[in-house]
């Protein structure tokens, strides 16, 4: 997506070459699924476009087909991302739910609280996701407790209820879906049981092509200088190499760190300074950062200013 006016998704995918009939799908759902007005301002405007024709098709295909999403696979490919464009796309209202180790079933589904004046109760994101028909984003689900999971298990499955003790048995609306991303091996982990696994089709993420991330930058910063773009790109993906070979901590792995030090460049640091906020100063081992410095001057010189990365 682009700092002007933004696309319709929809019509970016068609340029992608995505195939006709799961368009026309995403039209049709959204014709048979309009959103009520009191909850259009949850629908996502994705700043980034997710780009990989092969996940497109796959992703809309199961969403399509009435499925939950498991988005897997390792740090910056992209699956919180996909997982915002997917409700853009079909214009759903989007309900958040980050996992930790304090995540627990009223929080997911509601609790009695006191306004003030009386008991309420107050519903929790995956409740609403059901009683409004949204798309419930479970970000690093293999981080929840049992505890948490256990209320899911009726939602996700054919039976598609939420028992709400005290409150009602919630029927989840049929444009109900919830998208779910685990990375690999992060701390406080762990393998997701297969009950739940199996309430979920998996999309095996996979890193970032040399033409997607192309796009993906060219989409953002549309006036950057081409050739300077390619070599960003290349930095990228050669940080990328030397994580994967473990020859550096996957910690200057940082996709999001790349885009914010071409949005500091454009502030007006220096490309030296930006890749160091953005990139090399996130290991904090002063011999990685050595490793990782070389890496980022071998492709990018350190005095580059926004007049040479950005055309006029």
């Amino acid at each position: 997506m682009t700092d002007g006016k933004r696309e319709d998704i929809l019509t970016v995918l068609r340029r992608e070459g995505i195939r006709e009939e799961l368009l026309t799908g995403v039209e049709d759902f959204r014709r048979l699924y309009p959103v009520n007005e009191t909850d259009r301002e949850r629908i996502p405007h994705p700043e980034y476009m997710y780009y990989g024709k092969t996940v497109w098709e796959q992703a809309l295909a199961a969403i399509l087909a009435g499925r939950n999403l498991l988005l897997a696979g390792p740090k910056a490919t992209g699956k919180n991302v996909l997982a915002e464009n997917l409700a853009a796309v079909f214009l759903r209202p989007v309900w958040n739910v980050s996992f930790h180790i304090g995540t627990d079933a009223s929080y997911l589904i509601g609790t009695d609280t006191y306004d003030g004046s009386r008991v309420i109760f107050r519903e929790g994101p995956v409740l609403l996701t059901a009683l409004k028909g949204g798309f419930g984003v479970l970000d690093e689900i293999n981080m929840a407790k049992n505890e948490a999971l256990a209320v899911l298990h009726a939602a996700l499955d054919f039976r598609r209820v939420l028992d709400v003790p005290g409150y009602a048995r919630v029927e989840l609306k049929p444009e109900t879906r919830f998208i779910a991303t685990m990375n690999y091996g992060y701390a406080g982990t762990r393998e997701l049981n297969e009950a739940l696994t199996s309430r979920f089709a998996v999309l095996d993420m996979p890193v970032i092509s040399e033409e997607d991330l192309m796009k993906l930058i060219r989409g953002r910063f549309p006036d950057m200088n081409e050739k300077i773009c390619s070599q960003f790109v290349l930095l990228y993906l050669e940080i990328s190499k030397k994580a994967e070979h473990a020859e550096i901590s996957e910690r200057a792995l940082d996709l999001r760190g790349l885009l914010d030090a071409l949005m500091l460049i454009r502030q007006g640091l220096t490309s030296g300074e930006a890749l160091d906020m953005c990139i090399v100063n996130k290991s904090f081992d002063s011999y990685e950062r050595g490793l990782i410095r070389d890496c980022v001057l071998a492709r990018i010189p350190d005095d580059l200013t926004k007049e040479v990365v950005f055309r006029g």
